[in-house]
């Protein structure tokens, strides 16, 4: 996973300006979300074990109701355009009912202020409605891709680096002061697992990650070939 700066966001998704934490197809094919698990997050997202993230659907907008967060969140506006809310759950629709593929989601997770983690591409593959006790809310989930290329340690390494929770990413952020533990370097950096999980490394605790930069991350890679 890389860390990178909104403005690095922003040259990647061709100059858009993303603010929303979810946009439909803003690109010809895919669509973005913004996600954080911080604990202060605006919404309730979730990385499970296996590796799939639960994304909360999107509140009504303030100018509609100002009690945003005790009303149902919903599929259409007023006029009855679909909400984004509206739009991934006709998609996720479409591809349970084996009418589409999958559709694809690039995801950035927010790590603080001005710095995300691009968590790559993943498959959209299920909605559904939730009662949280105060309201309805939508849940998707985004089932990471596979490289049919990579072997299976290559992919559970993979796999166990998008898991690694949000706490321990800002902890091991500030502890590294956003710079490679090895060169200093503040461009181009990675989570690393000290230890990779197919040898029995944990993904749970800041003593095992680390920020490397690209160059870095590669040779330490090698070693374990």
């Amino acid at each position: 996973m890389k860390v990178i700066s909104y403005t690095q966001l922003v040259i990647k998704e061709n100059g858009k300006q993303i603010q929303k934490g979810m946009n439909f197809a803003i690109q010809k094919t895919y669509s973005v979300v913004l996600m954080s698990t911080q604990k202060n997050a605006l919404y309730n997202d979730h990385i499970l074990e296996d590796g799939v993230i639960e994304y909360e659907g999107h509140d009504v907008p303030v100018n509609l109701n100002p009690q945003k967060k005790l009303v149902d969140q919903s599929l259409l506006t007023p006029s009855g355009i679909p909400t984004e809310n509206g739009k991934f759950f006709q998609a996720a629709l479409d591809y349970k009912h084996g009418v589409k593929e999958p559709s694809q989601i690039q995801v950035y997770r927010k790590l603080r202020k001005g710095i995300w983690v691009d968590m790559g591409f993943y498959d959209l593959i299920d909605a559904y409605e939730k009662n949280d006790q105060k309201r309805k809310v939508f849940k998707f989930l985004l089932k990471p891709k596979i490289d049919l290329n990579q072997d299976d340690q290559e992919y559970l390494d993979m796999l166990h680096n998008r898991q690694i929770p949000g706490e321990v990413q800002k902890e091991v952020y500030e502890r590294d002061r956003g710079k490679c533990r090895i060169c200093g370097s503040s461009d181009n950096l990675h989570f690393d697992h000290i230890l990779p999980f197919s040898k029995g490394g944990s993904s749970k605790v800041a003593s095992n990650i680390q920020l490397l930069c690209a160059r870095h991350n590669l040779k330490k890679g090698a070693k374990f070939i």
